[in-house]
Parts: structure tokens; C-alpha cells; sequence
């Protein structure tokens, strides 16, 4: 009996064992089939994190390979193609350098590089107020309004002149606080077309400005209507106007007719048949 037990028990040792050495046998072989390789090229990545309009040298970026079969529009293999350029946006590290990033070549670095081509930056005087609490900040959007007195006018008018415009810069800092926190600057650095800059530039010098902050996602242009101080202080339709009573003339009930015949003069009434007092 005590053999046949450890027959048994010899034999369920030998399947479990056999199993295991199968396992064993099947991970070993997966761990050490080849895996197929991906055909790689090497772009262009940041080798630290970038602020908007920083300039870049060899020593700021670095080569990473990249997946060919994932190209990316506008992605840069080459550093020297990238050198000397600004960005023109917040880059992160490791983030491929893209040309849609950087700037136009010998376009400069700072401010005038975030600048697009065909467009002007402008800056106005602000104070809290007209900055919105300080809550203007490079980035954000606005719309700017004029208040002034019009040609002829006997009271001041409010009008919207530019809407949905980007800040550039408030005062000499072109990114925003990373924590979002308002900025009390003297200037506000506006990005329009060369007409809108002509218009801003007389609303700050001949009225006064006041900037409304708006959503950035808010991309609509609504045009609203001016409004007129005599209109927004204006209470009840004042009264019509007395008009004085007019009399008219009754003609005279008798003519009186002075007659002169050589030196003789006499003095003779006719009745007038359209006077009242003759009917």
C-alpha cells in the first residue's frame, strides 16, 4: 500500500514538473524571440524649456530619434536649420522643434519676433482700471472701447472700435504668470493690422480707452451699437412745448378816407361789407 502511494506521488511530481519545464521553456522562448525593429530618423527636440521669444543656439537643443513612419509637418532633422531663431511660442523640453514654432530666419528675438508678418504691435497707457484689474496679460483677448465727444455733439459718445485683439505684452513681460495672477503695468502692447493701429492710436491720444477682457475660445464679433451720453442719462420725454396764441387781425368794420380837392379837405367813411360787425 505504502509503495503504491509513493508511485503515485513520484508520478504527480513528474506532470506538475513537466508543466512547469513547458512554462519555463515557452517564457525563455518569447523573452528571446527578436523583436521586430521600427525604422527611426532624428529630429530636432528642446533641451530645455523655452519661453516665448527666446533664441536658439546649438547648446539648447538636441537630436531624438523620431518613428518614420510618423513624420510630423514642419519637424526640423538638422540643428543648424534652427539656430539663431526665435520661438515664437512656449516650448516645453523635449518637445520637437517645429518650423510653425520659430520664428522667420534673421527675424530678430524678443518682441518683434512674435510679431506675424503683415501686423503691428501698439501700446497704450492703462491704469488698473483700464486694465481690467490687472487681469491683462500677455495672451489674453480684448476689445477696445473709446469714449469721446463727436463733431457737433453736446455730450460724449461710447464706441467699440477693435474686438477680439491679442495682448502682446503687459509692460515688458511677453509671457503670462504661470500661476495667473494679475499684473499692475503702465502699458498694455496690443497685436493689429496697420488700420486698426492708426484707429487705437487716435481713440488713446484724442478719447479715452478702456479695454474689455473676453474669453480667448470667444472668437465672435458682435459690433455693438455706440451709445450716447444723452441717451444713457436721458429720463422721461421732456413735455411739448407752450406755444404762444396766435390772434389774427379782424379787418377794421369802417375805411376811412381822407379826400383832398384843391385846398379843400374832407374826411369820408365807407363801410367795409367784409367786417364782421357788417354781416
Amino acid at each position: 500500500m505504502n509503495q503504491n502511494r509513493m508511485v503515485i506521488g513520484l508520478a504527480f511530481a513528474f506532470v506538475v514538473s513537466l508543466f512547469l519545464s513547458i512554462f519555463v521553456y515557452r517564457q525563455f522562448k518569447a523573452v528571446s524571440a527578436p523583436t521586430l525593429a521600427i525604422a527611426t530618423h532624428q529630429i530636432v527636440v528642446a533641451d530645455e524649456s523655452f519661453p516665448l521669444g527666446t533664441r536658439l543656439d546649438a547648446s539648447k537643443v538636441k537630436l531624438m530619434p523620431w518613428p518614420s513612419g510618423q513624420p510630423m509637418v514642419g519637424m526640423i532633422t538638422k540643428i543648424e536649420d534652427c539656430t539663431n531663431r526665435a520661438v515664437i511660442t512656449n516650448i516645453a523640453e523635449n518637445e520637437p522643434i517645429l518650423e510653425s514654432k520659430l520664428a522667420p530666419v534673421e527675424s530678430g528675438a524678443g518682441l518683434p519676433a512674435t510679431i506675424p508678418e503683415g501686423m503691428r504691435a501698439v501700446s497704450v497707457a492703462v491704469n488698473e482700471v483700464v486694465g481690467v484689474a490687472g487681469f491683462v496679460i500677455p495672451g489674453t483677448m480684448v476689445d477696445v472701447l473709446v469714449t469721446g465727444m463727436t463733431l457737433g455733439s453736446s455730450g460724449n459718445i461710447t464706441r467699440t472700435i477693435l474686438e477680439n485683439v491679442r495682448v502682446l505684452a503687459a509692460g515688458q513681460k511677453i509671457e503670462q504668470d504661470r500661476d495667473g495672477k494679475p499684473q499692475t503695468v503702465p502699458v498694455i502692447t496690443l497685436l493689429v493690422s496697420p488700420e486698426d493701429a492708426a484707429r487705437l492710436t487716435m481713440a488713446s491720444t484724442q478719447g479715452k480707452i478702456q479695454l474689455a477682457l473676453r474669453n480667448t475660445a470667444d472668437q465672435r464679433t458682435t459690433n455693438p451699437a455706440p451709445v450716447l451720453q444723452a441717451t444713457l442719462f436721458a429720463g422721461a420725454a421732456p413735455p411739448p412745448a407752450l406755444h404762444p396764441a396766435v390772434r389774427v387781425a379782424q379787418p377794421p368794420p369802417v375805411y376811412v378816407i381822407e379826400v383832398i380837392n384843391g385846398g379843400k379837405r374832407e374826411t369820408k367813411n365807407f363801410a367795409n361789407p367784409s367786417s364782421p360787425t357788417n354781416q
